[in-house]
C-alpha cells in the first residue's frame, strides 16, 4: 500500500514538473512572438483597433529598450506621409529633397516615422541611407492604417474612392492622438517640402500655443476655401468664412502640422467633432464639399471653433502652388498668397518646382 502511495506521489510530482515546464515554455513563446513587438491599442466606438509600431533594420538608437521609450529621449518626433511610391520616381525625388534638407539643418536628433506601405517604407530607408549619415535618429513605421477610424468621415473630404487624398493615411493626423497614446508632441509633414531652417525652431512654436490651441497649422495660401464655400458666401455676404488673411477664416494647409497630442486627448471639444454626425452637420451648415484630406476637416471645424488652432506663420509652410490664380480668382489671389519674411520651409504643392536655395549651391 505504501508502495502505491509513493508511486502516486512521484507521478503527481512528475505531472507538476511537466505542467510548470509547459507554462514556462508558453510564457517564453508568448514573449517572443507578442511581447517583442509592442502593440499600441486605441479604443474607439467600443472597439479595440490595434496598430503595431515596429523597428526596422534601419533603426539606430542609444539602447535596446522598448521603441516608444527610445523615441521619447529628448528628440523631435516627425511623421512623413510617403505612400504609393514604388512606381513613382517623382514622389521619391520629392521625399529625397525633404529629408536631405531636413537633416542638413537639424541640430537635434529626430525620431522619424514613415507613414506608408511596405514598398514605400523600403524605398524611404534606401533614400535616407543615401542622403544622410546614420546617426542619432530612429526610423519607425506605422504598419496599420486607420481606415476603421476615419472611413465614415472620409466621404466628406474626398472626391471619390481611389483619389489621391482618399488614402486613409491622409486623415491620420486627425486621430493620431488616439492611435499612438504614448507620444506627446509630433510634427507631421508632407514629403514635398524643402527646409531652409532648423526644425527645432519650428518645434519651439509649441510654446506659443494658448490654452485652447491643440495644434499649429498655416493658412492655405490660395482661395481654395473661398471657392469651396462659395454657396455659403453668396448667401451670407459678410461672412468671414473663406475670406483672406488676416481677418478671414481662410482655411488651412496641412503640409506642416504641429500636433500637441496631450492637448488633443484632453480636449472634449476637439474629440466631440471627430465623428460622422458632427461633420455631416457642419458640411450641411456651410454647404461644404472637400477633397483635400485632413486639411478640409481642419478648415471646416475652424469655421465654428477657430480657438482650437494656433496659426503657424506662412514662412513655415510657404506654399508655392498658384493654380487658383489662373482659375477664376486672379483678382483676389495675392491677398491669400502674400508671405513676407525669411522662408523657413518651402512647400512644392500641386507639383510646383521648389527653387534652388543658397545652401544647396554651396554644398
Amino acid at each position: 500500500m505504501s508502495l502505491l502511495r509513493s508511486c502516486k506521489r512521484i507521478f503527481n510530482s512528475f505531472l507538476f514538473q511537466i505542467s510548470v515546464a509547459l507554462l514556462v515554455l508558453l510564457v517564453c513563446i508568448y514573449f517572443y512572438n507578442v511581447g517583442s513587438t509592442p502593440n499600441i491599442t486605441a479604443l474607439l466606438k467600443s472597439e479595440i483597433t490595434k496598430t503595431k509600431v515596429k523597428k526596422t533594420s534601419f533603426v539606430v538608437s542609444d539602447g535596446d529598450g522598448d521603441l516608444l521609450s527610445v523615441l521619447e529621449k529628448d528628440q523631435v518626433n516627425i511623421m512623413i506621409t510617403f505612400t504609393n511610391a514604388k512606381q513613382n520616381g517623382n514622389l521619391q525625388n520629392k521625399f529625397r529633397t525633404t529629408v536631405r534638407s531636413l537633416f542638413h539643418f537639424t541640430s537635434k536628433p529626430v525620431n522619424l516615422f514613415i507613414l506608408g506601405d511596405e514598398h514605400s517604407e523600403a524605398i524611404a530607408k534606401d533614400i535616407l541611407a543615401e542622403v544622410t549619415q546614420p546617426g542619432k535618429y530612429v526610423i519607425a513605421s506605422l504598419v496599420k492604417t486607420v481606415h476603421e477610424i476615419v472611413s465614415e468621415m472620409q466621404k466628406y473630404f474626398s472626391y471619390k474612392p481611389g483619389a489621391y487624398f482618399s488614402d486613409s493615411l491622409f486623415f491620420l493626423s486627425i486621430v493620431v492622438h488616439q492611435v499612438i497614446p504614448d507620444l506627446h508632441r509630433v510634427i507631421m509633414i508632407d514629403c514635398d517640402l524643402k527646409f531652409n531652417a532648423d526644425i527645432l525652431e519650428l518645434y519651439n512654436h509649441f510654446e506659443k500655443f494658448d490654452e485652447n490651441n491643440v495644434m499649429g497649422i498655416a493658412r492655405d495660401a490660395q482661395p481654395v476655401y473661398r471657392h469651396n464655400l462659395h454657396m455659403y458666401r453668396n448667401k451670407f455676404k459678410n461672412t468671414r468664412a473663406g475670406g483672406p488673411p488676416p481677418d478671414g477664416l481662410t482655411g488651412f494647409n496641412s503640409g506642416v502640422l504641429l500636433l500637441d497630442l496631450d492637448r488633443m486627448r484632453k480636449s472634449r471639444l476637439y474629440n466631440s467633432l471627430i465623428n460622422a454626425e458632427s461633420i455631416k452637420n457642419l458640411t450641411e451648415k456651410y454647404m461644404f464639399k472637400g477633397h483635400l484630406g485632413d486639411q478640409d476637416f481642419y478648415a471646416l471645424i475652424s469655421l465654428d471653433h477657430e480657438e482650437l488652432f494656433y496659426v503657424l506663420p506662412c514662412t513655415w509652410n510657404r506654399q508655392l502652388c498658384t493654380w487658383w490664380r489662373d482659375h477664376g480668382y486672379a483678382d483676389v489671389f495675392d491677398q491669400y498668397f502674400k508671405c513676407e519674411g525669411h522662408i523657413n520651409i518651402y512647400h512644392g504643392n500641386c507639383n510646383t518646382e521648389i527653387p534652388k536655395l543658397d545652401w544647396e549651391r554651396s554644398s
